[in-house]
């Protein structure tokens, strides 16, 4: 993020904040070419099964997530990171609360 045109250093984790019984999402870069965006999950949320026409790479960056890829359970937790392909079905779910880093590139 930037103020006023100026970059300024941030910690992605304290971007965005839990909220009891829900899922929230912060978008950091929005253009034509693809998206970024930032999400907590309070524990027992997810999202459910969808698919997306492009990749997808999650960062989690604490706690730890479940992501199911075409029925294949993967945990991901805080420091690691999974690639959605596009196309594929998947959700989330949060068995402990969890932030993830969303990157999507359109082209």
């Amino acid at each position: 993020m930037t103020e006023q045109g100026i970059p300024q250093v941030q910690v992605l984790a304290e971007m965005v904040a839990y909220q009891e019984g829900a899922v929230v999402s912060r978008e950091i870069i929005k253009q034509a070419t693809g998206s970024v965006t930032l999400f907590a999950f309070d524990a027992g949320q997810g999202l459910s099964e969808h698919t997306a026409p492009y990749d997808a790479l999650v960062q989690v960056l604490e706690g730890e997530a479940e992501i199911i890829i075409s029925g294949k359970l993967y945990r991901v937790g805080a420091g690691e990171m999974i690639i959605m392909p596009a196309n594929d079905p998947h959700a989330l779910e949060a068995p402990v609360s969890f932030k993830m880093l969303l990157v999507m590139i359109r082209s």
